[in-house]
């Protein structure tokens, strides 16, 4: 008899374990709108089957816990059944062993804390307070309610016109989306409960590049309104787009040489081509829209000039402004914000950083962006100084990945401390403090100062840390502005003492988001825009989807993106990412499981056909 034996998973552990990855899968995949007390409760029952047994407060505590929490959901608690509720998990928090007692309790405290009305509504009036507007996941979760499933499905049969008209009936820029949108639908993708989401903003751009020439909706007849738009950005044209589509005149007051905003001016070349913008740009335009370019609204004409001139104004001057870091020796020659260096490219200046060695101060995707071009603009050294860890930048991860591929080094827990100057006053290094990472605060974790200081000699320092919102102007002129930002309400209306008929939406409203947030603002606020004129008009499209396949979903592994090698796209700003095959996009658009027809979605309706 030996004394030590290999220990191997027997059957049962290979199944459970399996059983465990199945589970990440279904959380992952749950859709907002659920009973938080039933996903309580759910949560709990698993915990309290994670228990040894060894404590008392988690053998005994978690199961009363259980027996508590389903007595609210049965309809037979009462409002001190809550109290007791919290006073149990608060003693099995602070008497048990180990953390799967107390974590456990810890998460009915949070749900007590974050959702205790609803645990009133079951008791008081014997009902879930949570409503489900939207049934199909993918559709919640993108901003702009585009009608997903349906245009997969049109993908799917090979009718990418109809595909593409249908993406305009709720966002009017579905080639730039196709390219560049963070895709927050593939987020909670029921696809997932079977292997992995489906990939949604790939099949957008397949839809876009195999459509060709696809006619825009006609404009209804002309109402006699005149409403203007300040900023080109992707919300203003959303707005613009659309309240043409209404019968209005619009006219989009710009502030820089050319439309497109931070899709221009903040988005380089490599990521979204120029000549895509401006085709989809023109699209939009040959509507009829007027534009000024080179205006800045707030000096010459004001606000008040606009609203006597045109019938309603919309707001939408997105976020332009950088921000300083705050740190001795910013003002040295060689530091250049991130928004100034992706503005410069966007008007076709390029600068000439051959030779350089550069440092990118910050973690998020405008970081990424300005490392991988100063990389293109013939950098010999870039690096990303980031105070964070790398799983903690807000950047998405295919864009850090495709940073470090081309050679941009990433050097996660270093703050950034000081800029040295030399003699003439030009940046010589960039001085960080190594960081540690510490507690977790607001869910994230805080770091802390760790060892001696690190000197980064360097010629460039490159700040990319965040945009702001230039709001002064508007504020001067009775525009109500809070924390930096316009105090919008979220139908886009601006509660102006004195001027009405002002609405404002995107950037400028809730600080910097994503470019399809922009463009759903700009839809809200073209319907609001539109009722505020006296008029109910409609958008919709007259495309019939096809009809729901009922063959078996078999389990199919997701068709991800292809780039460019990175040593050939690193010399040039053509576009990094390749196009779907039409044999991939075929596969890709029939792994959806139409949950538009399928499950809660087939009495809900699942769909919007006009709004």
């Amino acid at each position: 008899m030996s004394r030590l034996s290999i220990i191997t998973s027997n059957k049962a552990q290979t199944t459970v374990e399996s059983l465990y990855k199945d589970l990440e899968r279904r959380i992952s995949a749950s859709p907002p709108g659920l009973c938080p007390v039933d996903l309580a409760s759910s949560f709990l029952k698993l915990c309290h089957s994670q228990s040894c047994g060894k404590c008392v407060p988690c053998r005994i505590g978690l199961g009363q816990l259980q027996d508590l929490l389903e007595m609210v959901l049965d309809g037979e608690g009462t409002l001190e059944t809550i109290d007791l509720i919290e006073k149990t998990a608060k003693n099995i928090f602070y008497s048990a062993d180990c953390a799967i007692g107390y974590e456990a309790a810890n998460m009915v405290l949070k749900g007590l804390r974050g959702f205790r009305d609803d645990f009133e509504e079951h008791v008081l009036r014997h009902r879930c307070k949570c409503e489900l507007y939207q049934p199909v996941p993918c559709v919640s979760q993108c901003p702009a309610g585009v009608d997903i499933p349906g245009y997969v499905a049109l993908v799917a049969e090979g009718r990418y016109g109809d595909a593409v008209r249908l993406i305009r009936k709720d966002n009017p820029l579905p080639a730039v989306c196709g390219l560049i949108c963070e895709h927050p639908c593939e987020v909670r993708c029921r696809r997932t409960l079977i292997d992995d989401p489906v990939n949604i903003r790939g099949l957008k751009r397949f839809a876009v590049d195999h459509a060709g020439d696809v006619p825009l909706p006609v404009p209804a007849a002309p109402t006699g309104k005149k409403v203007a738009v300040i900023g080109g950005g992707p919300g203003g044209l959303s707005a613009a787009y659309y309240l043409t589509l209404m019968g209005h005149q619009v006219t989009i007051f710009e502030q820089r040489k050319k439309l497109g905003g931070m899709l221009r001016y903040g988005i380089p070349n490599y990521r979204l081509p120029r000549e895509e913008l401006d085709r989809e740009i023109e699209q939009i335009l040959s509507l009829g829209i007027t534009v000024q370019t080179g205006v800045t609204v707030g000096e010459s004409p004001s606000i008040v000039d606009l609203r006597k001139e045109y019938d309603a104004v919309y707001i939408a001057i997105g976020a332009h402004t950088d921000r300083k870091i705050g740190i001795e020796g910013e003002d040295a020659k060689g530091v250049i914000s991130a928004v100034e260096l992706l503005r410069g490219i966007g008007d076709g200046e390029m600068p000439d950083f051959t030779g350089k060695s550069i440092v990118v101060i910050g973690g998020g995707n405008v970081a990424m962006d300005v490392a991988r071009s100063a990389v293109r603009l013939g950098a010999e050294r870039v690096r990303i100084a980031y105070r964070r860890r790398s799983v903690d930048m807000t950047a998405m991860p295919e864009e850090v990945e495709g940073a470090v591929e081309e050679g941009c080094e990433l050097l996660d827990l270093h703050a950034p401390l000081r800029i040295e100057k030399d003699a003439d006053g030009n940046v010589a290094a960039l001085w960080v403090q190594p960081q540690i990472i510490g507690p977790m605060k607001n869910g994230r974790p805080t770091p802390e100062n760790s060892s001696e200081e690190v000197r980064l000699a360097c010629d460039i320092v490159l700040v990319a840390i965040g945009q702001g919102i230039d709001s002064r102007l508007f504020e001067k002129q009775g525009i109500p502005v809070k924390r930096g930002v316009i105090d919008a309400l979220n139908w886009s209306g601006v509660n102006a003492k004195d001027i009405t008929g002002v609405f404002a939406g995107g950037d400028c409203v809730t600080g910097p988001a994503t470019v399809i947030r922009a463009i759903a603002a700009g839809k809200v606020a073209a319907a609001n825009i539109d009722e505020f004129l006296g008029y109910q008009h409609l958008i919709s499209v007259d495309v019939e989807l096809p009809q729901v396949r009922l063959d078996d979903r078999k389990n199919c592994a997701r068709i991800n993106m292809k780039e460019r090698q990175a040593a050939d796209r690193a010399k040039d700003f053509e576009l990094v990412e390749c196009g779907m095959t039409c044999e991939e996009a075929n596969q890709e658009a029939r792994r959806c499981l139409r949950c538009d027809h399928f499950g809660y979605g087939s009495f809900k309706g699942g769909r919007t056909e006009q709004w």
